[in-house]
């Protein structure tokens, strides 16, 4: 697994965030898969990045949420993306795909509710509408 796929969604989003508004100041590719630089913070704090590509538990951030720790934070995300461009674009192509296949999955979703709504005799739609009203009126009266 890569940097993104440990990475928190929070963290993914403030990364881009960071890279999209060029909060990196400066990075060097140290190794052919590994890279140092210094990312400022949300409170103007620069912090001091280094990512490991091919083993992203050893990269390390000494901003408070990663210092220590064993986890990927924004300013990580924000040094990948800063020193491989190509790394977000890619990654913001595979949000939308996967946005493009939720939205054909709710599609299928309604169409197959409404052939199930067709199918249904007019005493089975009453009884189902009923039984809908009565767990509705239930759920309004336990909150």
């Amino acid at each position: 697994m890569g940097l993104i796929e440990i990475a928190s969604g929070n963290s993914v989003w403030r990364g881009m965030d960071y890279y999209e508004n060029k909060k990196v100041y400066s990075w060097n590719k140290t190794g052919a898969d590994t890279y140092d630089g210094i990312v400022m913070g949300s409170e103007g704090n620069d912090y001091s990045v280094h990512i490991d590509k091919v083993h992203p538990r050893k990269s390390t951030c000494n901003c408070p949420f990663a210092d220590g720790r064993r986890v990927v934070c924004k300013h990580m995300i924000a040094l990948y993306f800063t020193a491989e461009p190509k790394a977000a674009k890619d990654f913001l192509k595979q949000v939308e795909e996967w946005e493009q296949e939720e939205e054909e999955r709710e599609q299928q979703h309604y169409k197959d509710i409404r052939e199930y709504v067709n199918s249904l005799s007019k005493a089975e739609l009453q009884e189902q509408l009923y039984c809908a009203l009565v767990e509705l009126e239930d759920s309004r009266n336990r909150y």
